[in-house]
């Protein structure tokens, strides 16, 4: 059985959020910056992509570089955390698939 008080001294996990994995899929590739992604992740609005942004930063998935300029220059990339991440990303997609008529 499963025992909620085995996990209180972790960290929460960020499960089912709507734009995390898009932006690891993203990000997968390389670098981007801000303008890329929000051109990328069609539908998103700047403030819910800069949340996701912050919180998976929050989270170590990725780095965010600020390269200054004017207009500024930010790059986002994935971290060795977020790149493990990948894999179980492919995993959740293959099972989506295979259930999908269910």
């Amino acid at each position: 059985m499963f025992d909620l008080r085995e996990c209180a001294h972790r960290p929460p996990i960020r499960v089912g959020d709507k734009w995390s994995g898009a932006v690891l899929r993203c990000l997968e590739g390389g670098p981007h910056r801000f303008t890329e992604l929000k051109a990328r992740l069609r539908g998103v609005n700047p403030k819910v992509l800069t949340e996701t942004l912050r919180a998976m930063e929050r989270d170590r998935w990725l780095t965010r570089t600020d390269r200054g300029g004017n207009p500024p220059h930010v790059d986002y990339a994935l971290t060795d955390v977020g790149r493990s991440l990948i894999g179980v990303l492919d995993a959740a997609c293959a099972w989506a698939r295979e259930h999908h008529g269910e």
